[in-house]
């Protein structure tokens, strides 16, 4: 992606960071078919350099994917930024609209599993980093075993082996600290999560 050197993040556990809050990805491929996109959530395991996530066994990405690289697009948080939040504007109105935003590219490989271990393990993986955040969290283990195993068999895993990530954060680094403020301060009357973001920088 277009990835000026002001919005580019490097530091790993940023990174890490951006892949735990936007945990839906866009898996693009292009088999001989042309381009085919799946959203699936994933899970991200940095130690190994992968990302795991299952689709339903009817989608038929697997047959279209081909057997080159493939990318995992992730989209965080994202706002309209109107010229009227920057102090500037008043001062010489040489200002215009833009749009703040999050986002991870992720490049890799895919292997598909359909190890009925490899699918439990995923399915609960994703179950347990969703559902932590209910007052009574659902398990794997609440449902009867026969019907989990009947889900199972509809499913293909993903297991996405990273090969290069790159991640953006465009949040007004290339105004004036004054500009940037009166972003995060209208971003915050709008109740937008990128105000929070912006003032973390």
């Amino acid at each position: 992606m277009y990835l000026p050197d002001a919005f580019a993040v490097t530091d790993p556990a940023e990174i890490k960071d951006l892949l735990a809050r936007t945990p839906l990805g866009s898996l693009i491929t292009h088999g001989p078919d042309g381009l085919f996109a799946t959203h699936l959530p994933f899970v991200h395991d940095a130690a190994r350099g992968v990302l795991a996530g299952h689709l339903a066994r009817a989608n038929p990405h697997r047959d279209k994917a081909g057997d080159g690289q493939a990318l995992v697009i992730f989209q965080g948080a994202d706002a309209y930024v109107t010229p009227s939040w920057y102090p500037s504007k008043a001062e010489h109105g040489k200002v215009v609209p833009t749009w703040n935003y999050e986002a991870v590219h992720v490049y890799g490989v895919i292997a598909w599993r359909e190890e009925p271990e490899w699918l439990r393990a995923n399915v609960e993986a994703l179950t347990r980093r969703f559902e932590a955040g209910q007052a009574t969290p659902w398990a794997v283990d609440d449902a009867p075993q026969g019907y989990i195993d009947k889900l199972a068999r509809g499913i293909v895993g993903v297991e996405f082996h990273i090969e290069r990530i790159e991640a953006k954060r465009k949040l007004s680094q290339n105004r004036s600290d004054a500009d940037r403020q009166g972003v995060a301060v209208g971003l915050a009357e709008q109740g937008s999560g990128l105000a929070e973001i912006m003032r973390g920088l």
